[in-house]
């Protein structure tokens, strides 16, 4: 981790890694920015609202990273990612959002983020995170699994594709004839095979290995 956080402290020599945060709750934009004055290497943090400002801003001066707050049931952020994406395909974003807001994160995830951190995020993930997206690749899960090649059982594969649609467990165990505490233990299996802790990085894991769409 000192290894990473040393190539963004100094790419050619000289702080350039820039964040533009997005997000139209005030508390949020002042809190990740407090959190990322703190990680090694960032230079500059903006912040905007709306995605109309985010458009604005991007255009008049692209940053490195990106970083948009998502909510559940509240378009705003996902809408956010799909245009600046849309207008500006280079753009390196990663969503912020709950653990359980699956539909939020797979919704985003499709609309071009390049990956997805939790709001609790540590610092080592938040330097991850910058490294790897700076370095265009995916964002990865905080774990890794065991077994990187390890494939999901067909049921397993259907919790995530429920949990991908924003689907709760009761949903899901009531379209597959199942009882709630059988879909827990899918998601628990599933959970432990991608090395992910929660719904929300199972269903980007999910969307960058391409098991749901």
């Amino acid at each position: 981790m000192k290894e990473v956080e040393r190539s963004l402290a100094c790419r050619k020599g000289v702080p350039v890694t820039t964040v533009l945060i997005c997000d139209d709750r005030r508390s949020v934009r002042e809190g990740l920015t407090r959190v990322m004055s703190a990680v090694p290497g960032v230079s500059r943090i903006d912040c905007v609202a709306h995605g109309d400002e985010l458009l604005s801003r991007f255009a008049r001066q692209a940053v490195d990273v990106v970083l948009v707050g998502t909510q559940r049931a509240v378009p705003n952020g996902v809408e956010a990612t799909r245009r600046l994406v849309s207008a500006h395909p280079q753009a390196n974003v990663i969503v912020f959002g709950a653990p359980d807001d699956a539909g939020s994160i797979a919704a985003a995830i499709a609309g071009g983020a390049r990956g997805y951190l939790r709001w609790d995020a540590s610092r080592p993930e938040l330097v991850a995170a910058l490294a790897h997206t700076l370095a265009s690749t995916s964002v990865p899960a905080p774990r890794q699994p065991s077994d990187p090649g390890v494939q999901l059982t067909d049921r397993e594969l259907q919790v995530l594709r429920g949990m991908a649609q924003g689907k709760s467990n009761g949903q899901i165990g009531r379209e597959l004839y199942l009882s709630e505490d059988t879909v827990k233990t899918h998601a628990r299996r599933l959970f432990r095979k991608l090395g992910v802790r929660d719904r929300a990085q199972a269903v980007a894991h999910g969307f960058r290995r391409g098991l749901v769409a």
